[in-house]
């Protein structure tokens, strides 16, 4: 074998424990949480059409946030108490009409009705997991009652408004400067704070009462989380552009799980 077919070879193998090194093995599941160590290695079985599987990292809240529900709607449907405890691996029905049907094994925080049934009997109940996911484990803070007292979340101008139609934004992008302060736009409890929602970095969802909930994305950094109770003006995170390219808050308010114009109850500047 001449030498420069050895160094070749050599060159091969090397190249081949780098890729290996870097990228040849199987990305594990982790939790989706800031800063949140890789400790889960598991392989989350598809969900069928109509349903969602539960990742790590997930909470009921951050599941209808992303599906544009009304959480209690999400909870009523898969029989989840009023802890709205999920576990990973769980698989939820998106249907706001019938609950999936369970087995005696299935983590539920109530007994559902025998005379329950899924619209769907060839879905699998969740079978039930090793631990519970970092969603919400133990029943989260009541959420206050009554009105809703509203603030700018920022005081940056509007670079861009709502819109439902055309170019959608489901909320206001508010300029800022990185490190910046974001406010709490209302009292309540913090019900999501990490970076698992595709398009919005890190991200705050805070519930204000039955009806609305509020969102905070593309943060620097997270100050709060969950299950935090918040007040009105409180600062809960610093102004970034995770998940986007501009320097920016994205704020959304949403009313029984649907995106409305923040401009409509944020005070008059």
């Amino acid at each position: 074998m001449t030498s420069s077919v050895k160094r070749t070879l050599s060159a091969v193998v090397v190249s081949s424990v780098m890729l290996l090194g870097c990228g040849g093995h199987v990305a594990p599941v982790s939790d989706h949480s800031i800063n949140a160590p890789v400790t889960t290695r598991q392989t989350v079985k598809p969900a069928p059409d109509g349903h969602y599987r539960v990742q790590p990292g997930d909470t009921l809240y951050s599941i209808a946030w992303r599906y544009r529900k009304d959480y209690r709607a999400l909870a009523r449907a898969n029989n989840i108490g009023s802890s709205y405890r999920i576990y990973s691996g769980q698989l939820l029905s998106l249907s706001e009409a019938a609950p999936v049907r369970r087995s005696a094994s299935t983590p539920s925080s109530t007994t559902p009705s025998s005379s329950k049934k899924s619209s769907n009997s060839s879905v699998e109940p969740a079978a039930k997991p090793a631990s519970p996911s970092r969603s919400i484990a133990k029943p989260a803070p009541a959420a206050p009652t009554g009105p809703v007292r509203w603030r700018w979340p920022a005081t940056g101008r509007v670079i861009q408004g709502f819109s439902a139609k055309g170019q959608v934004n489901k909320g206001l992008n508010i300029a800022g400067n990185r490190g910046e302060p974001v406010f709490s736009a209302a009292a309540g409890v913090v019900v999501y704070a990490g970076n698992g929602l595709l398009g919005y970095g890190n991200l705050v969802i805070i519930n204000h009462n039955e009806t609305f909930l509020s969102a905070y994305a593309h943060n620097n950094k997270l100050l709060v989380k969950e299950q935090d109770k918040v007040v009105v003006g409180q600062k809960i995170a610093e102004i970034g552009n995770s998940g986007v390219a501009r320097t920016m808050l994205h704020f959304e308010i949403r009313k029984e799980g649907k995106p409305v114009d923040p401009v409509r109850y944020l005070p008059r500047r």
